[in-house]
């Protein structure tokens, strides 16, 4: 079992910036893909950013060049830096990693971001 743990999410102006933190109870070297995900009342969950065990990273267009997702592998934490943030960023950010053979997805409770015009 792995816990994952996010934090940092807040009220902040459009045009602000907020660093989401996600802990893991699990060596995060041990798993292929950590991911940040979010869900706006009423809207599926979407993909927003991950990073996977080389290091490569992929971004939601919506998210490209304003989000940056990194990993402190001491920490066993992954992070989400968001900048020039928008009204319609505000959601409800989960945390998801993959861990094992058998690619077993673990997700956080989430952290509600929203961003006021």
């Amino acid at each position: 079992q792995v816990q994952l743990v996010e934090s940092g999410g807040g009220l902040v102006q459009a045009g602000g910036s907020l660093r989401l933190s996600c802990v893991a109870s699990r060596n995060i070297l041990s798993s292929d893909y950590m991911g940040w995900y979010r869900q706006a009342p009423g809207k599926q969950r979407d993909m927003v950013a991950h990073i996977i065990n080389d290091g490569s990273t992929t971004y939601a267009d919506s998210v490209k060049g304003r989000f940056t997702i990194s990993r402190d592998n001491v920490k066993n934490t992954v992070y989400l830096q968001m900048n020039s943030l928008k009204p319609e960023d505000t959601a409800v950010y989960y945390c998801k990693g993959r861990y094992g053979s058998y690619a077993m997805n673990y997700w956080g409770k989430g952290t509600l971001v929203t961003v006021s015009s």
